[in-house]
C-alpha cells in the first residue's frame, strides 16, 4: 500500500509540474514524402504542439540554413509552432534527398527535443522512351516480335535515367496484363540520382495471340502526358488449322442440287490445300473448294481436307457428302391376289430402295363403300399368323422417306386377299357390356363374317332364342343387314321397356356351311333403390348387430360364472373336461386289440368280490376334487381307501399303506407307510420289491405286483383281509366318470391280476 501511495503521487506531481504547466512539447504534424518537377518550389510541412524549443532542418543528415529565395520559412513566426519551409527553385543536385524537421529542447532538464522521420524530397527527372527487348535484340517500335504457338516468351521493358524510376506496365491490345516478377528499380552506373526500371513479362503464346498488339507503357509525372509506350506486334507461327465452310445444311437431292464445300486454312506461314476421297488414292480437289454441280448419287462419299506449312500438318477434317434420292419399289412379289382359309397364316413380301432408307407400310384397303385405310404391319415383310374376316381386302406396299423435310412415297399395286370359311363375330367391334336404366329401350348389336353367307343367324338368351327377323313380346331380332365391309352383316336386338330382370347375358348365334360362332354381349339395367327395400336393409343389419351384442354378453356372463364355480369348489387347476379327455384315452385303450380294460386302469383291486384274497391287492382310488388342493384338509382321506392316487398339481402319486390283519381300522392307517412316486423325481426302490414294467401306449411305469412282484411282507396282512367298499365321489356331475373309473366290483373268480396306468405327464393332467 505504501508503495502504491508514493507512485500515485509521483505521477500527480509530474503532471501538476507539466502538464499544469502546459505540457511537454510534440509533433502535431511531420514532414511527408514529395515530389516536385524541376524550377517549382516544394513546400515541406512540420508543425509542433506547445512549441518551447526552436526549429531547424537538415538534409541527408546535414543541418540546413535558412536562404533567402532557396529555403524559407512558410511562417513569419515559428512561436506559433509552425515549422514548416518552402524549396525554392527545387534543382535534382541541391534538392533531391532526405529530409528531417527538429526542434531543440524546452530546457535542459526537460529534454524534449523532437526529430521527425526522414521524408524524400524528389525532384523529378523525366526517363527515357521505354524499349522491348526478345532474346536479347531489342525490338524496334511496330515491328513483329514473331515466336512459336505454345512457347512461353521472355519479354523485357526498361526504362532508363528516370527519377523517380516510371511505373512500366503491359498491354496486350487494350488488356492489362500482370507480369509474375516485380519490377526492379537501380541507380544508374552514371547517374546515382537517377534510375533504371525493369519489368519482365512472361508471356504463353498461342495461335489466339497472332497479329495482336505487346504495349509496354512507362507512368510518370514528369511526362507531359504523364505516360510514354512502346508498340510490337506478335507474329505467332503455328500449324495450319482447317475448317469448312459450305457445308449443306439441307438435303442435296439427285441432279436437283449443288455442291460447293471450301476448306478454310488459318496457318502461319501459309499452307497448302489437299481433298481426298475415302477409298480413292487420287486427291479429288487440289484447291480450297470442293465442287459438284449438279450433284448424283455417285458422289455420295466421305471426303478429307488437310493442310500444311513449315510449321506442321494440320489435322484432318472429313466432310459427308449424302446425295439423297427418292424411294422406289423394286419388288412386291408375283402373287396379286392370295386366298386363305379363316384362321391360317398369310405373308406379303416388299423391296423397296432409296436414300435415305425408306420405311415400309402395309396398308389394307378395306372393301367397304368409303374405301377405308387400315394399317397392318411396318416391315418389308407383313406376316399374319391368324387371318379372320378383319383381313380380308386390298393390299398395297407404300415406301416412303424424307427429302428436304418433304416425304417422298410410292405405293405398289394392290395384291387382293381372299377370305372363307366359317361365320365370326367381330368382337372387338362390338360392345362388350350395355348399360341402360329401367323402362328404356336395349339396343344390342354385333357384327358377324362370312363366307359363304349365314345360313343361320340368331340371339339367344337363358332357355329362349330368337330367330334374325323375329318377334316375341318384349323382344325384337331384325334382319341381318349387309355391313360396309365385304361379306360382314349386321345383327340387331331390341329390348322394349327393359327391366331388371333382363339384366343377363345375350349371345349371338351364326352358322354357315363351314362352322359356327357365338359371342355374348352384358346388359345391366340399372333400377333404382326403393324406399322400403332401404328401410327393410337398414332393419335388417339393426337386428343383427342387437343379436350380436347380446351374444357377446352371454358368453361373458357364462365364462364368468363357470370360472367362479370352478374356483369355489376345487380352488386348483382341475376341470371336468380334464377327466373328459382321461376318458377318451381310457377309451381308446381299451377298446383297442389285447387292450386294458378301463376298470383296470385305476385300480389293482381282484375282479370277485368278497374274497379274502382281496386284501392281497393294493387298491389305488381316484380322489375327486379335493385330490388337486394345495394342502388337504384334517380327515380329508377318512372313510377312503388308504391306498389312493391322487392328482395334485398335475402330479400322479402312488400311496401304498402296510398293515397286518389283526389291527383296527385306525391302527392300520396309523401304522401305514406312504410312498409316492412323482413325475418329476425318480422312483427309489422299496426294500424287498420287484418291479414289472407294463406297456401301455407310448409310456412305461414300474409297479409292485402280487405274489413275486409285491412285497412279502405284505402277504400276511392281507390274507384274512377283505375288500374294502369303493369310494364315493364327491360330486354328482361326477358320477359317470366316477364309475368308468372305478367300476362296481362284481362276482368274479379270484384273480391276482395287476393292471396300472403309467405315470406319464399326459395321463396324470388328465
Amino acid at each position: 500500500m505504501e508503495g502504491r501511495f508514493t507512485a500515485s503521487f509521483g505521477v500527480f506531481l509530474y503532471f501538476m509540474i507539466f502538464q499544469g504547466a502546459g505540457g511537454v512539447q510534440r509533433f502535431e504534424q511531420q514532414p511527408s514524402y514529395t515530389e516536385v518537377n524541376p524550377g517549382q518550389d516544394a513546400l515541406l510541412v512540420c508543425k509542433v504542439f506547445n512549441k518551447r524549443g526552436s526549429c531547424s532542418w537538415q538534409k541527408d543528415n546535414k543541418p540546413m540554413g535558412m536562404y533567402p529565395h532557396k529555403y524559407e520559412w512558410a511562417s513569419g513566426s515559428q512561436e506559433n509552432g509552425d515549422c514548416s519551409i518552402w524549396v525554392r527553385a527545387a534543382q535534382l543536385e541541391f534538392d533531391d534527398g532526405n529530409w528531417e524537421c527538429q526542434v531543440t529542447a524546452s530546457d535542459f532538464h526537460t529534454q524534449d527535443a523532437l526529430t521527425s522521420l526522414p521524408v524524400h524530397l524528389v525532384v523529378r527527372v523525366p526517363p527515357q522512351r521505354p524499349r522491348i527487348e526478345y532474346n536479347g535484340t531489342q525490338v524496334l517500335p511496330g515491328h513483329n516480335l514473331t515466336s512459336l504457338h505454345g512457347e512461353v516468351a521472355v519479354i523485357k521493358c526498361v526504362s532508363h535515367y528516370g527519377n523517380p524510376p516510371p511505373v512500366l506496365k503491359w498491354f496486350l491490345d487494350q488488356h492489362e496484363i500482370t507480369p509474375t516478377k516485380q519490377q526492379t528499380n537501380t541507380t544508374e552506373l552514371d547517374n546515382p540520382r537517377t534510375w533504371l526500371a525493369l519489368s519482365v513479362l512472361e508471356l504463353t503464346i498461342s495461335k489466339e495471340n497472332h497479329g495482336r498488339t505487346l504495349r509496354c507503357v512507362a507512368v510518370h509525372e514528369s511526362y507531359s502526358t504523364k505516360s510514354s509506350s512502346i508498340e510490337v506486334r506478335l507474329d505467332v507461327m503455328y500449324v495450319p488449322e482447317t475448317r469448312l465452310v459450305g457445308i449443306p445444311t439441307t438435303d442435296i437431292e439427285d441432279l436437283k442440287d449443288s455442291v460447293a464445300i471450301r476448306c478454310v486454312v488459318t496457318a502461319n506461314p501459309k499452307a497448302a490445300v489437299v481433298w481426298r476421297r475415302e477409298g480413292q488414292n487420287q486427291p479429288a480437289s487440289l484447291q480450297e473448294l470442293l465442287q459438284f454441280s449438279p450433284a448424283i448419287r455417285q458422289h455420295s462419299g466421305l471426303y478429307t481436307c488437310q493442310a500444311r506449312n513449315k510449321a506442321g500438318e494440320s489435322h484432318p477434317i472429313r466432310v459427308q457428302v449424302d446425295v439423297k434420292y427418292p424411294p422406289k419399289i423394286v419388288s412386291i412379289g408375283r402373287e396379286r391376289v392370295k386366298t386363305v382359309t379363316l384362321f391360317s397364316p398369310a405373308t406379303f413380301e416388299c423391296l423397296g430402295e432409296g436414300n435415305p432408307q425408306p420405311t415400309y407400310k402395309w396398308l389394307q384397303k378395306l372393301p367397304t363403300p368409303s374405301d377405308r385405310v387400315e394399317e397392318r404391319g411396318r416391315d418389308a415383310r407383313l406376316h399374319i399368323a391368324n387371318v379372320t374376316y378383319d383381313y380380308q381386302g386390298e393390299y398395297r406396299c407404300k415406301v416412303t422417306n424424307i427429302i428436304k423435310g418433304e416425304e417422298r412415297s410410292e405405293i405398289s399395286e394392290p395384291i387382293i386377299l381372299q377370305v372363307h370359311g366359317a361365320p365370326q363375330v367381330l368382337r372387338q367391334s362390338a360392345t362388350p357390356e350395355v348399360f341402360v336404366e329401367k323402362g328404356q329401350l336395349a339396343d344390342l348389336s354385333m357384327v358377324v363374317c362370312a363366307d359363304p353367307r349365314p345360313r343361320t343367324v340368331r340371339w339367344e338368351w337363358g332357355s329362349l332364342r330368337l330367330e334374325a327377323g323375329s318377334e316375341m313380346g318384349r323382344y325384337k331380332v331384325d334382319d341381318v343387314i349387309q355391313e360396309e365391309r365385304e361379306d360382314c352383316y349386321l345383327a340387331t336386338l331390341h329390348i322394349k321397356d327393359a327391366s331388371a330382370t333382363d339384366s343377363r347375358a345375350y349371345y349371338l348365334a351364326v352358322e354357315n356351311d363351314r362352322g359356327t360362332d357365338r359371342h355374348a354381349v352384358q346388359l345391366f339395367v340399372n333400377e333404382p333403390l326403393q324406399m322400403s327395400t332401404l328401410v327393410s336393409l337398414t332393419g335388417g343389419l339393426l337386428v343383427t348387430f342387437l343379436l350380436l351384442v347380446c351374444g357377446c354378453v352371454y358368453a361373458v356372463r357364462t365364462e364368468k360364472c363357470c370360472f367362479a364355480r370352478y374356483y369355489v369348489l376345487g380352488k386348483g387347476d382341475f376341470k371336468p373336461s380334464d377327466i373328459d379327455g382321461q376318458k377318451v384315452d381310457i377309451e381308446k385303450t381299451a377298446t383297442g386289440p389285447g387292450g386294458i380294460p378301463a376298470d383296470a386302469i385305476y385300480t389293482t383291486t381282484p375282479r370277485g368280490h368278497g374274497s379274502p384274497e382281496t386284501m392281497k391287492q393294493t387298491t389305488l382310488t381316484f380322489n375327486g376334487r379335493n385330490s388337486v388342493q394345495e394342502k388337504p384338509k384334517e380327515n380329508v382321506y377318512s372313510g377312503l381307501e388308504p391306498n389312493t392316487l391322487h392328482l395334485r398339481n398335475r402330479e400322479l402319486s402312488l400311496n401304498f399303506f402296510e398293515s397286518d390283519d389283526n389291527d383296527t381300522e385306525k391302527s392300520y392307517q396309523d401304522r401305514s407307510k406312504y410312498y409316492s412316486f412323482n413325475r418329476y423325481s425318480n422312483q427309489k426302490p422299496f426294500d424287498n420289491w420287484s418291479y414289472n414294467t407294463v406297456a401301455m401306449g407310448s409310456h412305461r411305469a414300474s409297479l409292485p405286483v402280487d405274489n413275486k412282484y409285491v412285497r412279502r411282507s405284505l402277504k400276511k396282512y392281507n390274507k384274512n383281509k377283505d375288500s374294502r367298499p369303493r369310494p364315493k365321489p364327491l360330486q354328482f356331475e361326477n358320477e359317470k366318470y366316477y364309475d368308468h373309473v372305478f367300476p362296481k366290483r362284481e362276482a368274479r373268480s379270484n384273480s391276482t391280476d395287476l393292471f396300472y396306468q403309467p405315470n406319464s405327464l399326459d395321463h396324470a393332467e388328465l
